[in-house]
């Protein structure tokens, strides 16, 4: 299911995680080439993604949302 991107903080290893609208968090990773999101190293790349959609497996397994309540960066 897709659901929109609201935020982002960083994980205990000091990855960018996306806080999606539906309460699940997802990891948004640049890793050429198996992943190639490079908007993500950068504050205005991460801005300009505020509200584009992912898709988000646990909202199709239906798990419940995440809990964790971080400061939004």
């Amino acid at each position: 299911m897709k659901q929109a991107i609201t935020g982002y903080h960083r994980d205990e290893y000091n990855d960018w995680v996306a806080e999606l609208a539906c309460g699940h968090f997802q990891h948004v990773r640049h890793q050429p080439p198996f992943i190639n999101r490079p908007w993500v190293v950068t504050q205005p790349g991460r801005q300009q993604q505020i509200g584009q959609t992912l898709s988000c497996k646990k909202c199709d397994a239906g798990e419940p949302a995440d809990h964790f309540n971080p400061r939004k960066t």
